[in-house]
């Protein structure tokens, strides 16, 4: 089963040194997934202030800059794995670097016919 590992945490908690070293033990941690065949994807997200917001409300759309809603810990990445138990997505989502600083959200991947990517 896949499962979407969501990084959240403060932005700007880490100094550009120690968000450099996450990235090192990030890659550290996706060549050990690979090896054991659980590794589909992971990206580190822009900060929230180059995101924007989609709306569409009355057949209208809305744009706007930033994020959806204030929070105090934002979207900074995500891993996509295929692990065959919660439990072990868990154990994945225990050795992310943010999860020591943050938050890993770990949720099921409702895979559809025709639309999901493999």
């Amino acid at each position: 089963m896949k499962y979407m590992l969501l990084i959240y945490g403060d932005e700007l908690a880490l100094s550009q040194e120690e968000r450099e070293h996450c990235y090192v033990e990030s890659g550290r941690l996706v060549e050990d997934i690979k090896e054991r065949g659980q590794f589909l994807a992971t990206a580190p997200l822009h900060l929230t202030a180059s995101a924007t917001s989609v709306r569409v409300r009355d057949g209208k759309r809305l744009v706007t800059d930033g994020p959806f809603a204030e929070t105090r810990e934002q979207l900074g990445g995500y891993f996509l794995v295929d692990a065959s138990n919660l439990d072990e997505a868990i154990d994945i989502a225990g050795r992310i670097p943010g999860a020591r600083i943050g938050t890993v959200e770990v949720r099921p991947v409702v895979e559809l016919p025709g639309i999901t990517t493999k």
